[in-house]
């Protein structure tokens, strides 16, 4: 399964983005994949000093990097629950998918919810609830859970 994470809103405190499910059609009028959307992301503000050049990290403070991870779920010693947890992010640790509802819930994960009034995620543990789901249902079809953030 992929998951795609699109930043829509990159603000000088916060980056709202858009998180879908990458589906494969195969039906007489339409062959290929499609973006299926899912639900709204909030992380900390996305720190790009441009031309080419990587980002920089404020401890806390700064979203991941753009790519493509690994997505497993595992216990969050923090949050005393099972959560997505993506791997391999460069310069970063522990990045999870968790609940909540502005930038001061997050240290650099991605929370999840639905974006009804600037710079918050709402009905977060709903959709962590859901994701959870969808990634545990696709492990047990054998599939690898990825996500690609751009």
């Amino acid at each position: 399964m992929e998951l795609v994470l699109t930043r829509i809103a990159k603000r000088r405190n916060y980056t709202i983005g858009r998180l879908a499910v990458r589906e494969r059609v195969d039906d007489e009028f339409l062959a290929g994949e499609r973006e299926v959307y899912l639900c709204d992301t909030l992380e900390p503000t996305w720190r790009d000093i441009g031309w080419g050049k990587k980002g920089r990290k404020v401890a806390g403070k700064t979203a991941i990097p753009e790519g493509r991870y690994p997505v497993v779920i595992t216990k969050s010693e923090k949050f005393g629950k099972w959560l997505p947890l993506l791997l391999g992010v460069p310069m970063f640790e522990g990045i999870r998918i968790h609940a909540g509802n502005s930038v001061a819930d997050t240290q650099g994960c991605i929370l999840v919810g639905e974006n009804k009034t600037v710079g918050h995620v709402w009905n977060s543990n709903t959709w962590v609830h859901r994701l959870k789901q969808k990634i545990v249902e696709a492990k047990d079809r054998g599939e690898g859970v990825w996500i690609t953030v751009r």
